[in-house]
C-alpha cells in the first residue's frame, strides 16, 4: 500500500490567522461635528464594521475554504457595542473572536500604535501565522496598524494587497496596489498583510449563519488588564466640516 503526502497542505492546514475588526461610523451615513468640535458624533448614530477590515475577515474566511487555514480568529478593540461587530464576522464564518474592552474612543484615544501593541500582545497569547488587517479605517483614517505592527514584531509585512496567494515553498505571495500600477512581494511567515479595497468582495452573512454565530466563542479581555502602555501621542484639538464647494461658474 502506498500514499502520497502533499508536505505543503500539511504545513498550511495547521495555521491560525488572526484578523482585526473594528467598530465604525457606517460609511453611508452622514457625519455629523459634535456642537463643541472636539469629535465626530457617535451617539445614536448607525455604527458597523470598517469596510477595509470586512475585505480583511473575508480573506481570511477564503483562506480557511481553500484549506489554507485551520482557524480565523476576529479581533476588536472598543467599548461593549463592539462585540457586535466581531458577531459579525463570525457570521460571516471567523471561528471565535477576542474583543478587548475600553471606553476610550477608537477614533481619537486608541491611537494606531496602541493598537499594535495590543495586537502585539494578542500574539504572543494565540501564536497565529499570519496577521489579517485592513490597510486602513475609516474614521482615523490612519493607515498605520499594520506598518508598526509589522515592525513590533519583527514579521515580514505587506501592505494594500491586491491579491494573496501561497507559494510551494510555504511563502506568501501578494500583489500590492501601488501609484505606479502593482507590485508583487513575497514574504515567509508569520508575516502581517494589510487589505486593499479590491482583495475581494466580501460575503453577506445569511440568517443561518447569524444565528450560529451567536454560540460561537467571544473572549472579552480589560484593555487596562492587558500591560500595554496606550497613552495617547496626540491630542485633536478640534474637529470641523469641510469648507462649503462654491459654486462653479461657466466660462
Amino acid at each position: 500500500l502506498c500514499c502520497v503526502v502533499d508536505q505543503e497542505s500539511l504545513l498550511v492546514s495547521t495555521m491560525k490567522v488572526l484578523v482585526g475588526v473594528k467598530r465604525v461610523v457606517d460609511y453611508a451615513v452622514k457625519i455629523r461635528i459634535k456642537g463643541d468640535k472636539s469629535a465626530v458624533e457617535t451617539a445614536n448614530v448607525k455604527m458597523s464594521m470598517n469596510p477595509f477590515c470586512e475585505i480583511a475577515v473575508e480573506e481570511a474566511i477564503r483562506l480557511k475554504e481553500k484549506k489554507s487555514a485551520k482557524e480565523v480568529i476576529a479581533v476588536s478593540i472598543g467599548p461593549k457595542q463592539s462585540v457586535e461587530t466581531i458577531r459579525t464576522a463570525l457570521a460571516m464564518g471567523a471561528d471565535r473572536g477576542i474583543h478587548v474592552t475600553t471606553d476610550m474612543r477608537t477614533d481619537q484615544e486608541v491611537q494606531p500604535l496602541a493598537i499594535a501593541k495590543v495586537f502585539a500582545k494578542l500574539i504572543e497569547e494565540e501564536k497565529p501565522d499570519l496577521v489579517i488587517l485592513g490597510k486602513q479605517s475609516i474614521d482615523d483614517d490612519s493607515n498605520q496598524t499594520g506598518q508598526m505592527l509589522a515592525g513590533l514584531m519583527d514579521w515580514p509585512q505587506a501592505t494594500f494587497a491586491n491579491e494573496l496567494t501561497f507559494g510551494d515553498d510555504g511563502t506568501i505571495s501578494v500583489k500590492r496596489e501601488i501609484d505606479g500600477g502593482l507590485q508583487t512581494v513575497s514574504a515567509s511567515l508569520p508575516a502581517v498583510v494589510t487589505a486593499d479595497l479590491r482583495l475581494n468582495q466580501p460575503r453577506y452573512a445569511t440568517l443561518p449563519n447569524i444565528m450560529k454565530a451567536k454560540k460561537k466563542k467571544v473572549d472579552s479581555k480589560a484593555l487596562a488588564d492587558m500591560g500595554v502602555d496606550v497613552e495617547p501621542r496626540f491630542t485633536v484639538t478640534e474637529v470641523s466640516d469641510p469648507p462649503t464647494r462654491q459654486a462653479g461658474s461657466v466660462v
